[in-house]
Protein backbone atom coordinates (compact mmCIF):
# COMPACT_ATOMS: atom_id res chain seq x y z
CA UNK A 1 0.00 0.00 0.00
CA UNK A 2 1.22 3.52 -0.75
CA UNK A 3 0.24 6.83 0.87
CA UNK A 4 -2.96 8.23 -0.61
CA UNK A 5 -5.76 10.70 0.09
CA UNK A 6 -9.09 9.26 -0.98
CA UNK A 7 -11.55 12.08 -1.70
CA UNK A 8 -15.26 11.68 -1.06
CA UNK A 9 -17.12 11.12 -4.32
CA UNK A 10 -20.84 11.72 -3.72
CA UNK A 11 -21.66 10.31 -7.15
CA UNK A 12 -20.25 6.93 -6.07
CA UNK A 13 -23.15 6.34 -3.65
CA UNK A 14 -25.46 3.49 -4.69
CA UNK A 15 -28.67 1.91 -3.39
CA UNK A 16 -28.54 -1.70 -2.19
CA UNK A 17 -31.09 -4.50 -1.94
CA UNK A 18 -30.53 -4.19 1.80
CA UNK A 19 -32.61 -0.94 1.69
CA UNK A 20 -29.82 1.57 2.27
CA UNK A 21 -27.41 3.72 0.32
CA UNK A 22 -23.68 2.90 0.43
CA UNK A 23 -20.62 4.92 -0.50
CA UNK A 24 -17.43 2.84 -0.32
CA UNK A 25 -14.97 5.36 1.11
CA UNK A 26 -12.10 2.89 1.24
CA UNK A 27 -12.30 -0.75 0.22
CA UNK A 28 -9.24 -1.86 -1.73
CA UNK A 29 -7.24 -5.11 -1.86
CA UNK A 30 -4.06 -3.19 -1.00
CA UNK A 31 -5.62 -2.35 2.41
CA UNK A 32 -7.19 -5.74 3.10
CA UNK A 33 -7.27 -5.36 6.87
CA UNK A 34 -10.13 -2.82 6.89
CA UNK A 35 -12.84 -1.17 4.78
CA UNK A 36 -14.86 1.96 5.47
CA UNK A 37 -18.24 2.73 3.93
CA UNK A 38 -20.74 5.50 4.59
CA UNK A 39 -24.26 4.09 4.93
CA UNK A 40 -27.43 6.14 4.66
CA UNK A 41 -30.86 4.87 5.68
CA UNK A 42 -33.92 6.89 4.71
CA UNK A 43 -36.63 7.93 7.17
CA UNK A 44 -38.87 5.00 8.21
CA UNK A 45 -36.63 2.46 6.42
CA UNK A 46 -35.05 -0.58 8.03
CA UNK A 47 -32.18 -2.59 6.61
CA UNK A 48 -32.59 -6.32 6.03
CA UNK A 49 -31.61 -8.76 8.70
CA UNK A 50 -28.15 -9.85 7.59
CA UNK A 51 -24.78 -11.05 8.81
CA UNK A 52 -21.19 -10.96 7.64
CA UNK A 53 -19.27 -14.24 7.74
CA UNK A 54 -15.74 -13.81 9.11
CA UNK A 55 -15.96 -9.99 9.29
CA UNK A 56 -16.24 -7.79 12.36
CA UNK A 57 -18.30 -4.66 11.69
CA UNK A 58 -18.62 -1.41 13.59
CA UNK A 59 -21.25 1.25 13.03
CA UNK A 60 -20.19 4.78 13.96
CA UNK A 61 -23.33 6.92 13.95
CA UNK A 62 -22.67 10.30 12.33
CA UNK A 63 -26.14 11.86 12.13
CA UNK A 64 -29.79 11.02 12.59
CA UNK A 65 -31.32 8.55 14.99
CA UNK A 66 -32.08 4.88 14.79
CA UNK A 67 -32.76 1.64 16.56
CA UNK A 68 -30.25 -1.15 16.09
CA UNK A 69 -30.78 -4.86 16.65
CA UNK A 70 -27.67 -7.01 17.01
CA UNK A 71 -27.73 -10.66 17.98
CA UNK A 72 -29.26 -11.22 21.41
CA UNK A 73 -29.01 -7.58 22.53
CA UNK A 74 -32.22 -5.72 23.29
CA UNK A 75 -33.12 -3.29 20.47
CA UNK A 76 -31.20 -0.11 21.29
CA UNK A 77 -31.69 3.51 20.25
CA UNK A 78 -28.57 5.09 18.72
CA UNK A 79 -27.51 8.59 17.74
CA UNK A 80 -24.47 10.65 16.78
CA UNK A 81 -21.26 9.46 18.41
CA UNK A 82 -22.56 6.00 19.30
CA UNK A 83 -20.56 2.95 18.19
CA UNK A 84 -22.17 -0.44 17.58
CA UNK A 85 -19.86 -3.48 17.71
CA UNK A 86 -20.96 -6.45 15.61
CA UNK A 87 -18.94 -9.69 15.83
CA UNK A 88 -18.57 -11.94 12.77
CA UNK A 89 -21.64 -14.00 11.91
CA UNK A 90 -24.04 -12.08 14.20
CA UNK A 91 -27.44 -11.09 12.77
CA UNK A 92 -28.05 -7.34 12.56
CA UNK A 93 -30.29 -4.62 11.22
CA UNK A 94 -30.88 -0.92 11.83
CA UNK A 95 -34.02 1.23 11.49
CA UNK A 96 -34.15 4.97 10.95
CA UNK A 97 -36.45 6.28 13.71
CA UNK A 98 -35.83 9.98 13.11
CA UNK A 99 -37.02 12.73 10.79
CA UNK A 100 -33.85 12.91 8.65
CA UNK A 101 -31.50 10.41 7.03
CA UNK A 102 -29.61 8.12 9.41
CA UNK A 103 -25.95 8.27 8.39
CA UNK A 104 -23.17 6.09 9.80
CA UNK A 105 -19.80 4.65 8.95
CA UNK A 106 -19.58 0.88 8.54
CA UNK A 107 -16.02 -0.13 9.37
CA UNK A 108 -15.21 -3.76 8.60
CA UNK A 109 -12.19 -5.89 9.40
CA UNK A 110 -11.04 -7.63 7.43
CA UNK A 111 -12.38 -5.54 4.55
CA UNK A 112 -15.93 -6.09 3.32
CA UNK A 113 -16.36 -8.38 0.35
CA UNK A 114 -19.82 -9.17 -1.03
CA UNK A 115 -19.21 -12.94 -0.94
CA UNK A 116 -19.26 -12.80 2.88
CA UNK A 117 -22.61 -10.98 3.10
CA UNK A 118 -25.61 -13.14 3.96
CA UNK A 119 -29.14 -11.75 3.62
CA UNK A 120 -31.34 -13.40 6.26
CA UNK A 121 -34.69 -12.26 4.86
CA UNK A 122 -36.54 -14.33 2.28
CA UNK A 123 -37.00 -12.73 -1.14
CA UNK A 124 -40.37 -11.09 -1.73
Amino acid sequence: MKPEVRKLREEAEYYTDERCFINELSNIPEDASVSIARARVLVDECTHWHRLRGITERYVILSGSGRVEVGDLEPTDVGPGDVVLIPPGVAQRIRNTGHADLVFLAICSPRFEQQYYEDLEPPL
